[in-house]
């Protein structure tokens, strides 16, 4: 519903490392006033009463496969999207390895036409680099595009970037923050081979970390921080899974200060290697899910500060591919819709404050990667908020998965907390799992 006037009462606001009570005043797209008590000025105001329930910022998940164009049919910017409003997810960065690839600023604007006429949650895309289109690259406007993704392993098509001599000339060239996926290649393929010749293509699936190895993660991510220190360039290391990395990483400076910072995907802070039994490929993801060890060090680091940002790096595919053998199963699950409510489940568990949620999946990723007027409960900010009922269980299940792909890792789980309310540019676009058919959708900007 569109309103002109949004007045949210009795809130628990959350915002920059502090919850008090208040009330927030909306008007237009943006937050008004926010205040202990605000007084609805007319009866065209549209009141909620949040009584009991916790106001947080809009998440931006800087890490998502929206599979749009060409893989539409594991997933499209209109139904993910949703799923992301769902889960109090407001802003999405979504990957270029689509098909055809993200690689030419010709191919970036057919994308962000499709997301302006599909999205329901706010939008931008990361512009893909190659071996050869440098050129392509220092054509991209920074102002008005994410960021640049690299691939350094694991990527598709022709997207894997591993002449040294190109890397470093990208590096050098370019102001806009620079993600990286960092895998050895050379690493994962002798391991591969070595479980090919002993398996065949039906090689149990709890050997995947063993193939996609702390080894071969350790070795390409330090590469590409001792070629960011070498450039000057800046450098956001995608999706940690070891705990070694944590260690490149660093706490003692402000992130607004930080040249090289580091992401976490929920993924690898909630399951480890003893779910592969349970859960099988459903769980394959790269970098790959690996021990419990591991885990309780990515959360030290997060909770430290080495880890700036919580994503998802949502990948949909369908249920019919993820159940192939090894070989043929691809990596990847879908994860916007449940984020949330899984770091809510980890709040419930004593692992990590409401603020700290905040802090690592809306006000970090603003400023990481500079996004404009939003992150944050601010006067003057788009108002992109989420209303969260911490004592309302629900479990996953087939009837309210919103994925296209129509499945979830986390089916059969229960979350004490439930996503109620969520406000898109001072609009109500979702309320008690029903969407309102609001379309307040816009491109990101970023300030830079």
């Amino acid at each position: 519903m569109k309103e002109k006037t949004i007045l949210i009462k009795n809130a628990n606001i959350v915002n920059e490392g502090k919850i008090f009570k208040g009330d927030i005043l909306i008007e237009g797209e943006y937050i008004k006033e926010i205040n202990d008590s605000i007084s609805a000025k007319s009866s065209d105001v549209h009141v909620v009463d949040a009584e009991g329930k916790y106001i947080l910022p809009g998440a931006i998940d800087d890490q998502v496969h929206f599979r749009e164009p060409g893989l539409t049919h594991k997933a499209n910017i209109a139904t993910e999207s949703k799923a992301a409003i769902a889960g109090g997810i407001t802003s999405f960065i979504e990957m270029p390895n689509t098909n055809p690839q993200t690689t030419t600023v010709e191919k970036l604007e057919e994308k962000f036409e499709i997301a302006a006429q599909s999205s329901s949650a706010n939008y931008s895309f990361m512009f893909g680099g190659t071996n050869d289109n440098l050129e392509e690259i220092l054509k991209v406007d920074s102002k008005t595009v994410a960021g640049l993704k690299l691939f350094l392993g694991s990527s598709t098509g022709n997207m894997l970037v591993d002449d040294p001599k190109v890397l470093e000339k990208i590096f050098k060239s370019t102001d806009m923050v620079i993600s990286v996926h960092c895998e050895d290649e050379a690493t994962i393929k002798k391991n591969f081979q070595e479980h090919l010749e002993k398996f065949g293509d039906d090689i149990p699936i709890k050997y995947h970390p063993i193939i996609r190895s702390e080894e071969a993660c350790y070795l390409s991510s330090s590469k590409a921080i001792e070629l960011a220190k070498k450039t000057g360039a800046r450098l956001h290391v995608f999706h940690l899974s070891t705990g070694k990395e944590t260690n490149l990483f660093t706490n003692k400076i402000p992130l607004k200060d930080k040249k090289i910072t580091a992401e976490v995907c929920i993924h690898h802070l909630w399951f480890n290697d003893d779910d592969y039994d349970k859960k099988g490929t459903l769980i394959k993801w790269n970098p790959a899910v690996k021990t419990e060890k591991d885990r309780v060090e990515l959360w030290e680091a997060l909770l430290d500060d080495r880890i700036d940002v919580i994503a998802t790096d949502h990948a949909p595919h369908t249920i019919e591919e993820k159940n192939n053998v090894y070989t043929s199963a691809p990596s990847g699950g879908p994860l916007v819709q449940h984020a949330l409510p899984a770091m809510l489940e980890m709040h419930h568990k004593g692992k990590i404050s409401i603020e700290k949620i905040v802090e690592k999946m809306c006000h970090n990723p603003a400023i990481l990667f500079q996004v404009e007027k939003r992150g944050y409960i601010k006067e003057g900010y788009f108002a992109d908020l989420v209303l969260v009922d911490l004592n309302n269980p629900w479990t996953v299940n087939k009837e309210n998965i919103l994925y296209k792909c129509g499945w979830s890792p986390f089916e059969g789980s229960t979350f004490k907390s439930r996503i109620t309310h969520t406000f898109l540019n001072g609009s109500l676009v979702y309320e008690n799992a029903k969407f309102t058919n609001v379309k307040a959708a816009k491109r990101l900007t970023f300030n830079r």
